[in-house]
C-alpha cells in the first residue's frame, strides 16, 4: 500500500495533485529546495489528507523569510523573495565572491530567486522564480499561475509559459503547449483562459508543439524556449 509520495523539482500543479489522487489514493507531499542548499528547505507536513499547494513547513533549525529587494522582511501574506539560513544552507560559491555576495545577505540568509508568500499559520507558497516575471505594462505576471490554469484543461498534456519583448507593453504572455486531445484550437484555449484571468495575464501568442525542452530530470526549461524563439543574448537580458 502507498503511504507517502512527495513532489519535488519543479511547483506540483494542482491537476497533477489530484489527478495523482485519484490514480493512487495517497496525497502528493511537497518539498522544496536548491542544490545551494542541500537539498531542502521546507516540507509539507506527512499527516495532510490533500494536496495544499504550499511548499509545507521549514525542516528544523531551518529559518524561512519573505524579503524585498532591500533585504526587508515582508509581513505575512506578502510576496517577496524567499530567503533561508539554517545548517544545509551553503556559506557561499567556491573561489567566488562576487557571486557569493549577490546571494548571500549581511545576516547570513540565503536569497533563493522564487518569490512566495508566507500564509498565517507559517506554510509557504511559492508563487515563481524571479526571473521568469513577465511586466505586462508593468503589470507582474507570474507564469505559474497561467500555466496551472492551462493545465487544468481536459485537452492539455503539458504546457509552459514565458515573457518576451513587445513593443506596445514592453513585455507579452507566450504559451507554449502539448496537446493531450489533437483537436484542441488556440482559440477554444483562450476562451478557457478567459474565464480564470484578467485581460493583461492573457497568451498573446500561443504555439502548439510536439514536445518541450526538459532537463536531464524532466523539468520543463523556459529559459530553453527562450533562447531558441529570442535567441541567447535576448533571453538573458
Amino acid at each position: 500500500m502507498l503511504k507517502c509520495s512527495i513532489g519535488g523539482g519543479m511547483p506540483v500543479q494542482r491537476s497533477v495533485a489530484e489527478r495523482w489522487l485519484q490514480a493512487t489514493g495517497c496525497p502528493l507531499l511537497e518539498g522544496y529546495g536548491l542544490s545551494e542548499t542541500s537539498p531542502v528547505l521546507t516540507c509539507t507536513p506527512g499527516d495532510r489528507d490533500a494536496w495544499s499547494g504550499t511548499i509545507g513547513l521549514p525542516l528544523p533549525s531551518t529559518e524561512i523569510v519573505i524579503r524585498d529587494e532591500e533585504d526587508r522582511d515582508l509581513p505575512l501574506g506578502q510576496a517577496g523573495e524567499i530567503c533561508a539560513r539554517g545548517p544545509q544552507v551553503m556559506p557561499g560559491y567556491w573561489n567566488q565572491p562576487a557571486e557569493t555576495a549577490k546571494v548571500m545577505s549581511a545576516d547570513g540568509f540565503f536569497r533563493t530567486g522564487d518569490i512566495g508568500v508566507m500564509e498565517n499559520n507559517g506554510e509557504v507558497r511559492i508563487v515563481d522564480r524571479k526571473k521568469d516575471m513577465i511586466l505586462v505594462s508593468g503589470f507582474k505576471v507570474f507564469p505559474n499561475e497561467v500555466e496551472a490554469v492551462v493545465a487544468s484543461h481536459p485537452g492539455v498534456l503539458e504546457c509552459a509559459v514565458i515573457g518576451l519583448p513587445d513593443e506596445r507593453t514592453g513585455e507579452s504572455v507566450n504559451l507554449f503547449v502539448v496537446r493531450k486531445d489533437p483537436a484542441l484550437t488556440a482559440d477554444e484555449l483562450r476562451k478557457f483562459c478567459a474565464t480564470q484571468l484578467t485581460h493583461y495575464k492573457m497568451p498573446r501568442r500561443i504555439e502548439f508543439r510536439a514536445e518541450l525542452p526538459k532537463s536531464n530530470v524532466g523539468k520543463i526549461l523556459r529559459r530553453a524556449l527562450r533562447d531558441e524563439v529570442c535567441g541567447p543574448k535576448t533571453a538573458a537580458a
